[in-house]
C-alpha cells in the first residue's frame, strides 16, 4: 500500500500543477454539497488507474477505499465528470510539445478494439462509434488512434475515429499546423496527398513506397524511414503500461474516459 500512495501522490502533484496553471477551480462547485472526491483527487485517481496495473474502476476503488470513503458508484460518476477536465490538461501537454518539437516527425495508426470478434454482433455500448477496421493482425471490432509524434516520441497531435476511418484524411488533419518532415508507412503513399500537404521551406511528407512500386530510395530517405518505428514504441507502451485497450467499460463515457487518461498518463510519465 506505501508504493501505491507513492505513485499516486507523485501524479497528483502533477495534475494540481496543471490545474493551478489552467485555472480549473473555475469549474469546482461553490453552491451545494461538495463534491465528495474533488476534481484534483479525481484525475489523479484515473491516471493512477491507467499507469498501474489495475484494469477495472472496481479494483481502483477496493485499492484505495479506506481512503475514499465513499461508494463505488461514487468514484464512477467522479471520474466520467472530470473527462473534459482531464482532455483541457491533455491538449496544454500537447501544445508544450508542439512548441518544443523535433523537426523530424511520424504519424501512424493502430487499432483499438472494443470487443472480441465473435462478441462484435452483440456488442451494443459502443456500436454507434466503433465499426469493422483491418490491421497486420486482421480485422477488429473498434476505433482507430491516430497519432502524430516526433523524433523525442513526444504526441503532438491525436484523434480517435471508428476502425474504418481513412488514415490519410486524418493525416491532414492532425498536421495541418505542424511544420517539418513527415515519414510515414506505405498506407499513406498517395502522390495526391504529398502534394496537398507539401510547403516549401515548411514542410514535407515521405512516404515509404510499396512493395509493387518501381521507386528507387536514396540512402537519406532510407535512414528517415528507418525511424518510423519510433511510433510504434508509443502504441506498444500505451497498449501494455498504460491500458488503452479495453472491453470492460459498461458506457461510452466508461470507454471515452479510459482512452483519454490513458493518453493523458502516458504523457505525463
Amino acid at each position: 500500500m506505501k508504493l501505491t500512495l507513492e505513485v499516486y501522490n507523485e501524479l497528483k502533484q502533477k495534475v494540481s500543477f496543471f490545474y493551478q496553471k489552467l485555472k480549473l477551480f473555475k469549474y469546482e462547485k461553490t453552491k451545494g454539497r461538495k463534491l465528495v472526491i474533488p476534481i484534483i483527487d479525481t484525475i489523479a485517481l484515473a491516471l493512477y488507474k491507467q499507469s498501474s496495473t489495475r484494469k477495472t474502476k472496481k479494483s481502483l476503488w477496493n485499492d484505495l477505499k479506506r481512503y475514499l470513503k465513499c461508494s463505488y458508484k461514487t468514484l464512477v460518476v467522479n471520474l466520467n465528470r472530470c473527462l473534459l477536465l482531464a482532455l483541457i490538461i491533455l491538449l496544454k501537454i500537447r501544445n508544450l510539445n508542439r512548441h518544443n518539437a523535433h523537426w523530424l516527425k511520424h504519424t501512424d495508426s493502430t487499432d483499438i478494439p472494443v470487443c472480441l470478434n465473435k462478441n462484435a454482433q452483440n456488442h451494443k455500448t459502443m456500436s454507434g462509434l466503433a465499426s469493422w477496421g483491418y490491421s497486420g493482425k486482421g480485422f477488429y471490432c473498434g476505433l482507430k488512434l491516430h497519432l502524430t509524434t516526433d523524433l523525442k516520441r513526444n504526441i503532438l497531435s491525436f484523434s480517435i475515429t471508428s476502425g474504418s476511418g481513412s488514415e490519410r484524411l486524418q493525416f491532414m488533419k492532425l498536421n495541418k499546423d505542424l511544420e517539418g518532415v513527415f515519414v510515414v508507412d506505405a498506407g499513406y503513399t498517395s502522390e495526391k496527398l504529398e502534394r496537398e500537404f507539401f510547403q516549401e521551406n515548411q514542410r514535407i511528407l515521405f512516404a515509404k513506397p510499396k512493395k509493387n512500386m518501381k521507386k528507387l530510395m536514396t540512402n537519406l530517405q532510407s535512414k528517415l524511414y528507418d525511424t518510423r518505428m519510433l511510433i510504434e514504441l508509443n502504441f506498444r507502451n500505451l497498449k501494455m503500461f498504460f491500458g488503452l485497450e479495453t472491453s470492460l467499460p459498461r458506457s461510452i463515457d466508461g470507454y471515452l474516459g479510459n482512452y483519454l487518461y490513458s493518453l493523458l498518463a502516458y504523457m505525463l510519465r
